[in-house]
């Protein structure tokens, strides 16, 4: 088993190893007092892995309670949130008590914003099941949901107690999830690894999976027990995340998935700092590349102006101006503000 240990004002652990979902009960029972455990997940992961979770952690001498909700960036608002709450009083769940997330990205996300507000706070642990939860989502302790004016307007940071990586879980995943989740792995190579960004060019990083989530999970590790609160640092990680979340939010988050606007993201910026002579020439094309060998979209289908106006409401924006991750080469990353009014005109690149 890898253990991966995160300093952050919460330490914990991110476990990595094969076959670990099934004896998640017992692992869970060493770092908790709590009685009752709510298992969040999504109508997708239910039916393959509730029940594994659930016997587990029945086994370990939990009460257990699951919580389903229809799967889909559709259901990441606040009515989703309010069913998890009601879940959670219906059941008697109190301060000592735990939830446990299992499934992606969504899922990870709501039940983390559930337990950091229901009582003002309890614990939960991480079971993340695709493969952009187990490299990206499921680490670092951001927690929210989405608003009718764009994605994770409203949230909080609020640490795991445990994080329970089993890759195996990777094969029972449409391809197209696989791909999606290779977004972010590409992202760590652009901006923090260029022999790691090397080794996903030349091999193939899905015969190396448990080493390539291992390899990610260290360098975000990294990265927010730095800067566990997004002051510095850790706005790095959002590489390609300003116009893909842009691009998620024209498409009504049905057009294109979170790694999929993110591929797109993280191609139009770097077309656009090389144009403005910010990044070292033909970065652009390497990047692209490395996203179609992995089934990822490279291509913008919205007009700049309507991804700049998009945009304006991401969180990295800042009274008047919005701040933009760049690459100067790959493996070396800055943030660089810009004024809103000037955001169309630097995207736009023929």
């Amino acid at each position: 088993m890898k253990a991966v240990r995160v300093e952050t004002g919460r330490p914990y652990d991110i476990l990595i190893e094969r076959g670990l979902i099934k004896k998640c009960g017992e692992i869970i029972k060493e770092i908790t007092k709590a009685v009752r455990i709510a298992v969040i997940t999504d109508s997708n992961v239910s039916p393959i892995y509730a029940e594994t979770v659930k016997t587990s952690l029945k086994e370990a001498g939990f009460a257990v309670t699951v919580f389903a909700f229809e799967a889909g960036e559709q259901s990441k608002g606040i009515e989703t949130i309010c069913h998890m709450y009601d879940c959670l009083a219906d059941n008697n769940f109190t301060r000592q008590d735990m939830i446990v997330a299992l499934g992606g990205g969504v899922t990870g996300d709501m039940a983390g914003f559930a337990a950091a507000t229901y009582l003002r706070g309890i614990e939960f642990v991480q079971i993340p099941t695709s493969l952009l939860a187990q490299v990206d989502s499921s680490v670092g302790g951001k927690t929210g949901f989405d608003i009718k004016q764009g994605k994770n307007l409203v949230g909080a940071f609020w640490q795991p107690s445990l994080v329970i990586i089993d890759p195996d879980t990777i094969d029972t995943l449409p391809k197209h999830f696989v791909s999606d989740g290779m977004a972010e792995v590409i992202k760590y190579g652009c901006i923090k690894d260029k022999e790691f960004f090397n080794f996903l060019k030349n091999e193939d990083a899905f015969e190396n999976i448990d080493e390539v989530i291992y390899k990610c999970v260290k360098i975000k590790r990294d990265v927010v027990s730095a800067d566990e609160h997004e002051k510095g640092e850790r706005m790095l990680l959002n590489f390609g995340h300003t116009l893909g979340h842009a691009l998620e939010k024209l498409g009504d988050f049905k057009t294109l998935s979170h790694g999929e606007a993110v591929a797109i993201g993280m191609v139009m910026m770097t077309a656009a700092s090389e144009k403005a002579g910010l990044t070292k020439g033909g970065t652009c094309k390497k990047i692209a590349k490395v996203c179609r060998k992995y089934g990822l979209p490279i291509e913008n289908p919205e007009k700049s102006q309507d991804i700049a106006l998009a945009a304006l409401n991401d969180k990295k924006s800042s009274g008047n101006s919005i701040n933009l991750v760049l690459i100067s080469e790959i493996g070396k990353s800055f943030v660089k503000k810009i004024p809103h009014e000037e955001l169309a005109e630097f995207i736009k690149v023929d």
